[in-house]
């Protein structure tokens, strides 16, 4: 039953955020909502105008359906107790917050012309204090636990005070993680589709029935947006969408307890990331003179290399894919505990 109820929010989702797609992206170009494009990528010149924040497409069913399957969960064969409704409501909360900061970087780009939006330091501060209010609500509920499980270990780290300012960090880093892994047509959609696919499962597995839904809903929706986001693309997500994306991928992984199971399951995020973050180190360091990728985040170093959007995706949605399934056999294999 539950199996049959998580799929129906998938198929539901998929619908609505596929349909929505002819109501939506016509909206967008009436109101001039395009994405500006920096002249440092010239392969993408011509995506110049092409309506952007569309992830609410993929926003509001996903939303809507998780919050209506929680008064109705039990009717669906879920089961999802009251500290359940906790944690769902506290993560979406969340997530909702951290897509309200993706919203202003947006709005900023299309209306006032800047192709930047909010500055490092503004959008730091305010996921900075997102997360510090993500973390303290856990540990007001009892879902916060100082203990993390290594991954594919059955090794339990005590970390004691130090989990919070560790968390605050990861969490700050996957959001932006996520953000940076939309750079290209169907990338960041279709990696991520992936990993709430391996969330269904999982969640479901680990009594978190309430987070399961959400990770069915989101997957769906986002099986619906690609059908207008893969290349070429007729809408960007934006910052409104990735935001909203990267902040579902760590209440996925929190909701499970398991919070360093971002590092293997979001090994394309960890690596986007990070390939930016050497680029400006080994750039700043050499003062200019030496760089270790053609242009980052990764993504955008393979696209020079000669591979098309479509092999980019291919690959790294593949390379998520064997992640999860290998994260996947360790959980159900029982090497829990």
């Amino acid at each position: 039953m539950e199996t049959v109820s998580l799929l129906v929010v998938a198929v539901l989702s998929f619908a609505v955020a596929g349909l929505s797609g002819y109501l939506v992206i016509p909206r967008l170009k009436r109101l001039h909502i395009g994405q500006t494009i920096s002249e440092y990528v010239k392969e993408h010149q011509s995506k110049a105008n092409t309506p952007t924040m569309g992830g609410v497409m993929f926003i509001v069913p996903s939303i809507v359906l998780t919050l209506s399957a929680i008064p109705v969960g039990s009717l669906m064969g879920l089961d999802i107790d009251s500290d359940g409704i906790k944690r769902i409501f506290a993560s979406v909360v969340m997530i909702v917050a951290m897509t309200a900061v993706g919203f202003i970087d947006d709005y900023i780009k299309v209306v006032k012309k800047r192709n930047l939006g909010l500055t490092e330091l503004q959008k730091t501060v305010l996921q900075v204090i997102i997360a510090a209010a993500y973390l303290a609500t856990l540990r007001i509920s009892g879902a916060a636990d100082t203990s993390v499980l290594i991954p594919f270990t059955g090794f339990y780290l005590e970390l004691g005070i130090f989990w919070y300012p560790i968390m605050l960090v990861a969490i700050y880093g996957f959001v932006n993680a996520v953000n940076f892994t939309d750079g290209i047509d169907g990338l960041c959609a279709g990696v991520t589709a992936v990993v709430c696919c391996f969330f269904i499962p999982v969640t479901a597995f680990l009594g978190a029935a309430e987070h399961a839904v959400l990770a069915a809903a989101v997957a769906g929706a986002l099986a619906g947006f690609l059908i207008w986001n893969f290349h070429p693309a007729k809408v960007f997500m934006g910052d409104t969408g990735s935001m909203f994306l990267g902040g579902t991928f760590v209440a996925l992984a929190f909701s499970i307890r398991m919070p360093l199971i971002m590092i293997p399951v979001g090994f394309i995020y960890f690596i986007e990331f990070f390939s930016d973050v050497i680029q400006i180190a080994v750039i700043r360091l050499s003062h200019g003179k030496k760089k270790v990728f053609k242009m980052a985040p990764i993504h955008h170093h393979y696209q020079l290399s000669g591979w098309s959007e479509v092999k980019i995706v291919a690959v790294f949605s593949a390379i998520t894919a064997v992640m999860c399934g290998v994260t996947a056999l360790w959980i159900f294999g029982g090497l829990l505990g």
